[in-house]
């Protein structure tokens, strides 16, 4: 049985030192303004210094994007660990629909909407949250080869996984995001050829 090593006390430390400046910071955001509070301000409310908060983050939109890492390895992972039986594609869709419950459960349905406001009425932390997520690109695409027992990913499995990232995008835009999750999977699984026949099919229908 193998396992992570847990973390020593430094390493400790340093997340929740990481932590605490992004909740900080977030919450600063939230009641001012993203262009409004400047980094100074953020180190001061949070007890540390400017140099401090450059230390963990490079720039001031990563303050609000805390877990760009380990939501990579959760995606990742998804895939590698999940049931016996179950498909690529089912087991990417319940790795979104925990993270939507999970977001929902953590914070309520309340701040994570005032949260999804603030970031897509931020033009700057959309274009950034949109970057940071694609950079995952990569590691999802090597880790679908694998799984398939190929050398690299081929050109449908690359295509494949931009699209499941971008749906994660459309997924976070969407004011019903679980009715877009599952719409966007049906795609996904089923291709548009057979969604098309059945709205075509459903809007001609007499009854």
């Amino acid at each position: 049985m193998t396992g992570t090593n847990p973390l020593g006390r430094r390493e400790r430390k340093k997340a929740a030192t990481r932590k605490n400046i992004s909740d900080v910071a977030t919450m600063m955001f939230l009641e001012r303004g993203f262009d409004d509070v400047s980094i100074r301000e953020i180190a001061d409310a949070a007890d540390v210094s400017p140099t401090t908060v450059f230390a963990h983050f490079p720039q001031k939109e990563a303050l609000v994007f805390d877990e760009d890492d380990e939501q990579r390895d959760r995606l990742v992972g998804a895939v590698r660990d999940r049931a016996d039986g179950s498909t690529i594609n089912r087991a990417i869709r319940d790795f979104y629909a925990t993270e939507i419950g999970a977001n929902l459960d953590e914070h309520g349905e309340d701040v994570a909407r005032i949260f999804l406001r603030f970031l897509n009425e931020t033009p700057a932390l959309r274009d950034y949250a949109a970057k940071m997520w694609l950079r995952h690109e990569d590691a999802l695409a090597d880790a679908i080869a694998d799984e398939l027992g190929l050398d690299a990913p081929t050109p449908e499995i690359r295509v494949y996984a931009r699209f499941v990232l971008q749906l994660q995008l459309l997924i976070t835009d969407s004011d019903d995001q679980l009715a877009t999750l599952d719409a966007g999977f049906v795609v996904l699984e089923h291709g548009w050829g057979r969604v098309e026949q059945r709205l075509v099919g459903s809007a001609h229908d007499p009854r």
